[in-house]
């Protein structure tokens, strides 16, 4: 189990299952993998596929309980993502095993409202969904919560009746989120739980002293990292706006995923340059053990120094 001290605030990793990340960078091949030596072996493995995790950080500082991101979840309906649809990865189990009650959590954030960021928002009990942390207030941006709300409410497009393949992902796509958003999101703004926060024009939010969200837009329109501070220490949770560690090397890489490609590449430029030479730990969502360190300039680029 990762995990990492800064002041007073204790950061820990909790993995619910490794992720192949395969095809998600269209620019990330083999060959050209290979001239970043510092990925291998940790991030790109011998014959060149890209390593990555879900995985959900929890924060203890000043005696209150952060949990940052919340992966795929148990039972969800995923119609676009057959290894993940209806399936259980047990990382509420794992949450508990690490020594963390669920009704002890006073805060839950959530990075950006995709199917892997989501899922133990919320919890099957008598066949209805029902937040799983229960004493928490979960805080979605909102630009962010607008967004997928709206398109959760738009008329389902069939993808067989599209002709160009990405159309038709798209269009899957969009239905698997309008699950997650009825499934994992909308039952936490029932139970009065939710609050949206705004974060547009690179407003800052700070919901718990030490804890601030920070924009990071262009994965999706209102996507936030998290800064963790304490004793001087910080650290920078990236959510999506870094989905690996060859992002760092190469910013201009965006993903297939992206809301915004350019704005996504903008945003990983202005981190990188931020951090650089920085003592300011970042600690990748997505990335493969060991899944924090610094960043380094690497000639005209950068590193991941661990």
């Amino acid at each position: 189990m990762q995990q990492w001290q800064l002041g007073e605030a204790r950061i820990t990793a909790v993995v619910e299952q490794a992720l192949s990340m395969d095809g998600l960078i269209y620019k990330a091949k083999p060959d050209v993998l290979a001239d970043i030596a510092w990925l291998s072996p940790h991030y790109v493995d011998a014959d060149g596929s890209l390593l990555g995790l879900v995985q959900c950080f929890v924060v203890e500082l000043d005696g209150k309980l952060t949990v940052i991101d919340t992966c795929v979840g148990d039972h969800k309906d995923l119609p676009s993502d057959p290894a993940w649809h209806q399936k259980a990865f047990g990382l509420l189990e794992k949450f508990k095993a690490a020594g963390f009650d669920p009704a002890s959590v006073d805060l839950v954030l959530c990075t950006h409202l995709h199917l892997d960021h989501v899922g133990i928002n919320t919890r099957l009990e008598d066949g209805r969904w029902v937040p799983t942390f229960p004493n928490a207030r979960y805080l979605f941006a909102r630009d962010e919560y607008e967004y997928w709300k709206a398109e959760a409410e738009q008329e389902p497009v069939d993808p067989k009746t599209l002709e160009k393949p990405f159309d038709r992902y798209r269009a899957g796509f969009q239905a698997t989120q309008r699950m997650v958003h009825q499934q994992s999101v909308e039952p936490v703004v029932a139970a009065g739980l939710a609050e949206l926060v705004d974060t547009h024009n690179e407003q800052e939010c700070e919901p718990l002293p030490g804890i601030t969200l920070v924009p990071t837009h262009g994965h999706t329109p209102g996507h936030v990292s998290v800064e963790i501070a304490s004793g001087g220490a910080k650290a920078l949770i990236t959510g999506d706006s870094f989905h690996h560690p060859c992002q760092i090397a190469r910013a201009e890489w965006a993903t297939v995923a992206d809301h915004d490609r350019e704005a996504s590449t903008a945003t990983r430029q202005r981190v990188l340059r931020e951090l650089a030479g920085t003592d300011t730990l970042m600690l990748g969502t997505h990335f493969a053990e060991p899944s924090g360190g610094t960043i380094a300039r690497d000639g005209d680029s950068y590193r991941l120094k661990t």
